[in-house]
């Protein structure tokens, strides 16, 4: 019996992830582009769904609190999450609400006051890709809000049929990448330079593969390992969903325009019960559980085509920023001094079009 609601989100518990041991900070000078955080100021929701974020907020001040925890982070790059929509207008254009909060923190940061993080140097945001000739303008929009720094959108297809799991979206039916009106929507996206940040569970992993196959020139990021799961249905199946996961995965490192982003399992995978332990785990600990999928995803993508990423404050749910980042260096450690340099910076800097 586990006490975690695996899938949901909850604010951070500050006075638990404080009984973490100090670590020393692993390679300090290696600098890092955090490829996936978030940035919210919210009342709290209530109605179920994976991404109602509880009342909590995670801003400049508090996500450069975790920067500044010793790991040399140089720059980030925003994802989506629903924040700061317009409340009014057509539907589809609401989210423009969003790259513009996002972008005016990204100029805040560019003004030199909040130190050298350059937060937010590209910003991906959310289109409903499905919109048919909605869809051009709604990213047109997105562009000029960005101030130069939007570089792509998000449009989650995470799905399970086992109510426990928490689908990427309320109503999401499986299939989402397949659908023809999807795709009209990617070639849109991928004809204004802009990449997709895909987002899905491991079961839907050759949807993207399919997807990256008919559309070669895109350029795909797939977040969180693949998202495999270890909660609800798929619950004590650690062995068995880590096979179905590396055939699948095999298969999309096949495609040269897939980047894989490294991390982001806290939620999903369900390594630990986060929510039911006294203390918060040791980098050594969860570069134990999570080295399997991160170790393949290196050796099946290669460092140029592997990025990491904190997905904070999600991940701040069960340890804190310098663990992660111990972590992640502790399941690369035995790659090169240039590897290195690709994972945790060189890859994100070409992926995303970045000058931090």
């Amino acid at each position: 019996m586990t006490t975690t609601a695996f899938g949901r989100i909850f604010p951070p518990r500050d006075a638990w992830l404080a009984k973490a041991p100090p670590e020393p900070i692993l390679d300090p000078d290696l600098p890092i582009i955090d490829t996936h955080h978030h940035l919210w100021h919210r009342a709290g929701s209530a109605s179920g769904e994976s991404w109602d974020v509880p009342a909590f907020r995670y801003l400049i001040d508090e996500y450069l609190a975790d920067c500044g925890t010793g790991h040399n982070i140089v720059g980030s790059v925003f994802l989506q999450c629903h924040s700061m929509y317009r409340a009014t207008g057509p539907v589809q254009m609401r989210p423009i609400g969003e790259t513009e909060f996002v972008a005016g923190i990204a100029a805040m940061s560019d003004s030199g006051g909040y130190g050298k993080t350059k937060v937010a140097a590209g910003i991906v945001g959310y289109a409903d890709l499905t919109a048919g000739d909605w869809v051009t303008p709604v990213l047109e929009a997105h562009i000029r809000a960005g101030g130069g720094r939007f570089r792509g959108v998000r449009h989650s297809a995470g799905y399970d049929a086992d109510p426990v799991i928490g689908n990427s979206a309320a109503g999401i039916q499986p299939g989402l990448y397949l659908r023809p009106d999807f795709r009209a929507g990617i070639a849109r996206l991928a004809a204004l330079g802009l990449s997709l940040d895909a987002w899905g569970f491991h079961p839907q992993i050759p949807d993207i593969t399919d997807l990256a196959h008919a559309f070669p020139g895109s350029n795909i990021v797939v977040g969180h390992c693949g998202g495999p799961l270890g909660y609800g249905r798929y619950a004590g199946r650690n062995d068995a969903v880590f096979a179905d996961w590396k055939v699948s995965v095999t298969e999309l490192a096949k495609c040269p325009n897939v980047t894989m982003k490294l991390g982001g399992m806290m939620m999903r995978l369900a390594a630990y019960d986060y929510m039911g332990i006294d203390t918060p785990p040791s980098s050594e600990q969860l570069a134990q559980h999570w080295r399997p999928y991160v170790e393949t995803c290196i050796e099946l993508f290669g460092a140029n085509r592997c990025i990491a990423e904190s997905n904070f404050p999600v991940e701040k749910m069960g340890i804190g920023f310098a663990a992660l980042f111990n972590a992640l260096k502790r399941i690369a450690s035995g790659c090169s001094a240039d590897e290195k340099a690709a994972i945790f910076a060189g890859t994100a800097r070409r992926v995303y079009r970045l000058d931090c």
